[in-house]
């Protein structure tokens, strides 16, 4: 996946001068052997911080040696001031974490205090109004240290790409789907660039790139992807030549930023054009970490992103769809264990899910826009969505966006696909969310999010106003207690 950040992570031990340096060291080496053991690449930095002047060394310790996320650990109490002043000067992605006491063995020259430091440590990231990430437990042996540095790394991914994002949307955000039309300064805010463009524009790019000879390879290797799902062999060149203008698009336009990702408008005069649903290569370049959010959402290619960064894996924008019938619910009770009906739904696209993403997939033609574009008629023009189940497991549904008033909000709930057969088209499966319902009517509709949500296939969660699904018998402020 190219388009995702290379994190190179700097480990930087703080000592406070009236405990012993040597403590800090020992214990940033031992974090660093834990790190090895367990397969966590780090950069220790040598210049252990005690004063200012160490801050000057450290920054440039981390330019020469590429650094761009940073985990500071109190081997000791370590000093608030310089320490807290480091991560200000760094300006990327910095965790904060200390160091749990060796031994009761040695409580006095052996004691470092550092439980006591990261109050300390935090109150003055307070006063610099600095956003650092705090594990859940931040205080731990060398071994629990090297742990939360590896939880780190999805955090600073998604730091580092937003930092460096660029969101290309072609067409106007479309009034049937008003619910996205947000406000684009919260991106701007976060770092990310928007550049907005027309259907015309995409359609020139589209013409502009017929006949180039690496279309015929793009072909065959779509070809090669569908394999006995290629029913519409005609399709490969046309589609190839749409992936391929957008590629290029994105290459000639990168500028100032590293990575980008698309939210395109995909119907109804897409199609009339363009003679195909560009369903497929959404998926196709959502596998290489560039997704393709439909409808124009510009939040939703921005959640997918985050989602992409945190799990490394092709993510996918579904519509938090349909309810599953009760008689699909008695039909499947051997795979829904302890779900409730209100536990399960179903989330579904026309067809841009990446085919990796997929249980089976076969190239179709997208039901709804046929009904609209092409009624009674055979198929032409609204084929090229990629449909079937989607894998069972593991996943995450997360959404960032902004509300009306410019101020952003976020959901994460974790749960599973089943095994179940959803019975219907698109790229599809039954989503179980414990507490969905609740979750439903206390999040997702209360504070008024859009009917697009992010899908990571795994689990990976875990702003100023975040909601979560909470479990049976903890309310949501707006939830009656005794209903």
């Amino acid at each position: 996946m190219k388009n995702l950040p290379a994190i190179t992570m700097g480990l930087v031990a703080v000592s406070r001068d009236c405990f012993p340096i040597d403590l800090s060291r020992r214990r940033r080496k031992e974090v660093a052997a834990e790190c090895v053991k367990q397969g966590i690449d780090v950069v220790e930095i040598d210049t252990i911080i005690e004063h200012e002047n160490d801050v000057v060394r450290v920054l440039q310790e981390i330019r020469d040696r590429n650094i761009n996320a940073l985990a500071l650990y109190l081997g000791n109490f370590g000093p608030e001031g310089p320490t807290t002043l480091l991560a200000q000067r760094f300006g990327g992605p910095v965790m904060l974490a200390a160091a749990a006491e060796d031994s009761g063995k040695d409580l006095f020259g052996g004691r470092g205090d550092a439980y006591c430091g990261l109050l300390s440590a935090s109150y003055n990231a307070g006063l610099r109004r600095l956003k650092i990430h705090l594990p859940q437990y931040p205080v731990g042996t060398p071994s629990e240290v090297a742990g939360m540095i590896r939880e780190f790394f999805p955090v600073a991914r998604v730091w580092v790409g937003l930092r460096n994002l660029k969101v290309f949307s072609f067409g106007p955000r479309p009034f049937d789907f008003l619910t996205c039309h947000a406000p684009i300064q919260p991106l701007f805010d976060l770092g990310v660039e928007v550049v907005e463009n027309s259907e015309l524009d995409m359609y020139d790019l589209f013409l502009s790139a017929k006949g180039d000879p690496r279309i015929k390879a793009i072909a065959a290797d779509m070809a090669r992807e569908l394999g006995k799902g290629n029913t519409y062999p005609d399709l490969m060149e046309p589609l190839a030549q749409f992936e391929l203008s957008l590629l290029d698009f994105m290459e000639k336009n990168l500028g100032a930023s590293r990575y980008a990702v698309f939210a395109n408008k995909c119907w109804p005069a897409f199609e009339k054009y363009f003679g195909f649903t560009p369903c497929f290569i959404n998926g196709r370049l959502a596998a290489h970490g560039i997704p393709i959010s439909c409808e124009s959402d510009i939040y939703g290619a921005l959640s997918e992103y985050c989602v992409s960064c945190a799990t490394m894996l092709p993510p996918a924008i579904l519509d938090v769809n349909n309810t599953v019938p009760y008689d699909m619910i008695e039909e499947a009770k051997g795979q829904l264990r302890d779900y409730a009906p209100h536990d399960l739904w179903m989330g579904f696209h026309c067809g841009n899910t990446s085919s990796s993403c997929m249980a089976a997939s076969v190239m179709k033609y997208q039901v709804i826009m046929h009904r609209l574009m092409e009624p009674g008629k055979e198929p032409h023009i609204t084929r090229g969505t990629l449909e079937g189940r989607i894998k069972p497991g593991a996943v995450t549904i997360f959404r960032l966006q902004s509300t009306s008033d410019a101020h952003l909000r976020a959901y994460v709930a974790e749960g599973e696909i089943l095994d179940i057969d959803p019975k219907s088209f698109g790229s599809i499966g039954v989503f179980a969310i414990r507490e969905m319902g609740r979750f439903y009517r206390h999040v997702l509709l209360e504070k008024r999010f859009p009917h697009h949500t992010a899908v990571g296939f795994t689990h990976a969660g875990g702003v100023d106003d975040i909601g979560v699904n909470l479990p049976r018998g903890t309310f949501y402020p707006t939830e009656h207690p005794f209903a």
